[in-house]
């Protein structure tokens, strides 16, 4: 089908954007800016990039390399600017390792300029920062959606670039990603948090996160809080009796199922950017309105981001009917395709074991197995127990563990991994199960709470300064699982005693009810669920079926990355089955590219502690979109082809990462090329 021009799309936008056409070529002095009607207050702040900044909150190169975060003046009552700058660094930290051996400050970092370049500066950012909710209304969806403006944007050359954060970090999440080369490249950053930022709840004072940060009691934050579960007094003071210590948070607790959302979101981050950059550059009116000088149809618009992120960038894409996007640029995207079928994966002649899965379906099943890798003996002896593991020793079980993770999907790259994921799919799928099912935090799921816990694994509560300073401190995904019903009381889930064996098996029982409810098949018996579990399955499946993909990017450049190596998110589950899904849907009309890095995993923090196994994957997210932005300025440079970009990692940690490490992607890969023939994905070994 032929791709409507970008000007006839901007024609169509409504007055969301109050685009009337192309104004580079034709100003409609009638048009004026028109704020989207989900929009909320919008506040705005001016950093003059030497006190303060867009990127680094002031801290510079050096600063975000700092062993310690810098400390708040009072750490009882941080102010909204302190717990900016320390959300930026640690959201910065978080998806990027800043070793400088492994690449931080040569390759990559505020420092070095948007050619690759290595400069002597701080690398701050001076510019104009707008905050708002995207809401109904109603004060319970408050998805905080965030633009930055850099003083260098050009408005004869306008671009934005989506930020959507990874993981369910909040509205800083993509701040050392997509944020940093936005900026770096002169373009406005449309952020978003998700609707799944962070939002701690504690029961014990009522407490929450207002858009800024700052703590206050529910009833103060009213519609100004990020997340406040719906309890009345007396429910809450049940709940915070039974159970002290134990919170809530956004992403698993809002009953909103956020994820169904997120392609919705970032596209409203695009239309809050239009609007911040038309009211910012626009022509005055006589009633002091604007006019609309930036549409889609003179604006280069790339959505981007990592993980979740990339994920949401995709599906903004694929839900674009504005033309807001042009392009996409993403790594490691946690995305899930509507079908596993349909088309074909094959690596080094031979079909893959598994492909297409849904996140929680592969993730409650890596939260069986991977424990039992990590060293959990007593996981490994408990799933032996039910018929689930084979081995006469701990080595045995744990590379049946591993045999079966790879028949599951995995890919063999990811082996050395497994163990070091462990943690965060057992978080996915409480997260998840909880999120998917829209389940209050009351119900208790598969007897899962979340609380800080002491050494001893017992739940605890929050101190002050903790929740003062969860803004910056908490990756919303917040405290620990406290498995409820371990014998002997509620314990962390890693302490847990299953009762069906008396083991401590890490809540082996929790987390086999979890599979069951992602499936709807008993793990143990392979009988499908009956009763009440059945009813819950239910509602969790259907959760699952609202955040699927359908692999149709509407013709618009592309260029996915991943890491071959990713323990978290399976290739074979997710780029790959998407680059399959996309030519099945998209078939000759495709500009979609895909790129798969060796040595390269979800976590770019493993690089300097595993030198002999990984590579930083971040470098290649701003080498894609420098591609995509380089074919949208000119089509006649032409998109990098699909292709496995080799990779040699370094013997020790004091070797310093160079380009030879982490080559170019390449114009010609030749026997390096992947492949898509008809609905087939063909990928070199």
């Amino acid at each position: 089908m032929q791709r409507p021009t970008k000007t006839a799309i901007a024609l169509a936008v409504g007055l969301a954007l109050s685009a009337c056409g192309d104004h580079s070529r034709d100003e409609d002095p009638t048009a004026v800016n028109q704020k989207p009607a989900y929009l909320g207050t919008v506040t705005s702040t001016t950093y003059d990039g030497t006190s303060d900044d867009l990127l680094t909150a002031g801290l510079g190169t050096t600063g975000l390399a700092a062993a310690t975060p810098p400390a708040y003046n009072d750490p009882a009552n941080p102010t909204a600017r302190e717990l900016r700058r320390n959300a930026i660094f640690v959201n910065y930290r978080a998806v990027l390792d800043i070793s400088a051996n492994s690449g931080y400050g040569s390759l990559y970092g505020p420092n070095v300029n948007a050619a690759g370049g290595v400069t002597n500066g701080s690398g701050m950012v001076a510019g104009t920062e707008y905050l708002a909710y995207a809401d109904d209304g109603s004060g319970k969806q408050n998805v905080t959606l965030m633009v930055q403006v850099p003083n260098s944007f050009d408005p004869a050359n306008p671009c934005i670039v989506t930020g959507t954060s990874s993981g369910s970090r909040g509205i800083y999440g993509a701040i050392g990603s997509a944020g940093e080369w936005g900026l770096k490249n002169n373009c406005a950053v449309a952020y978003a948090d998700k609707g799944s930022g962070t939002g701690l709840y504690t029961f014990d004072d009522d407490s929450v996160n207002t858009q800024n940060g700052v703590r206050a009691t529910r009833a103060a934050g009213g519609k100004n809080a990020t997340f406040a579960p719906e309890l009345t007094d007396a429910q809450r003071t049940a709940f915070a009796q039974q159970y002290p210590g134990r919170i809530a948070f956004k992403h698993a607790h809002s009953q909103q199922n956020p994820e169904k959302d997120w392609g919705k979101i970032t596209l409203q981050a695009v239309e809050f950017a239009f609007y911040v950059l038309n009211e910012r550059y626009g022509v005055q009116t006589n009633d002091g309105g604007r006019t609309v000088r930036f549409t889609p149809g003179n604006t280069l618009t790339i959505a981007s981001s990592i993980s979740n992120g990339a994920g949401s960038a995709l599906l903004a894409a694929e839900q674009d009917t504005k033309g807001l996007i042009d392009a996409v640029a993403a790594t490691e995207p946690q995305i899930q395709p509507n079908k596993n079928t349909g088309y074909t994966i094959r690596q080094g002649g031979a079909n893959v074991a598994a492909q297409g899965r849904a996140l929680l379906d592969y993730s409650s099943y890596a939260a069986l197995y991977q424990p039992c890798i990590a060293g959990g003996a007593g996981r490994c002896a408990s799933l032996v127990q039910k018929g689930l593991l084979n081995g006469t020793d701990l080595v045995a079980r744990q590379n049946d563990a591993k045999a079966r993770l790879k028949a599951y999907g995995w890919t063999a790259d990811a082996e050395p991994l497994q163990g070091l994921h462990a943690l965060t799919n057992v978080l996915v799928a409480v997260t998840y199960v909880n999120a998917y099912g829209k389940f209050a935090v009351t119900d208790k799921v598969c007897g899962f709470n979340w609380a800080p816990v002491d050494a001893s694994g017992n739940p605890i509560a929050f101190t002050a300064a903790q929740k003062a300073s969860s803004f910056a401190t908490q990756n919303g995904i917040v405290g620990t699982p406290i498995y409820e019903d371990s014998v002997g009381g509620a314990k962390a889930y890693n302490l847990g005693v299953s009762p069906s064996s008396g083991i401590e098996d890490q809540a082996l029982d929790g987390f086999l009810c979890l599979r069951g409810l992602a499936t709807g098949v008993d793990p143990v018996t392979g009988n499908a669920l009956t009763g009440d579990a059945a009813a819950l399955s239910a509602r969790v499946k259907a959760g699952m079926a609202e955040v699927q993909a359908t692999g149709n990017l509407k013709g618009k450049p592309a260029i996915i990355v991943s890491g071959r190596s990713d323990a978290l998110i399976p290739v074979n589950h997710a780029s790959r089955a998407y680059l399959g899904l996309n030519a099945a849907v998209e078939g000759a009309n495709s500009k979609l590219r895909y790129i798969e890095v060796t040595n390269a995993n979800h976590f770019d923090s493993f690089t300097n502690a595993l030198p002999s196994v990984i590579v930083p994957l971040h470098v290649y997210l701003f080498r894609a979109l420098d591609a995509v932005y380089a074919n949208l300025k000119n089509s006649a440079t032409a998109l990098p082809p699909s292709q496995l970009v080799r990779t040699t990692t370094r013997g020790d940690a004091s070797v310093p990462i160079t380009v030879q490490n982490v080559p170019l992607i390449s114009a010609a890969p030749g026997i390096n090329a992947i492949t898509v023939s008809g609905t087939t994905v063909t990928v070199p070994d």
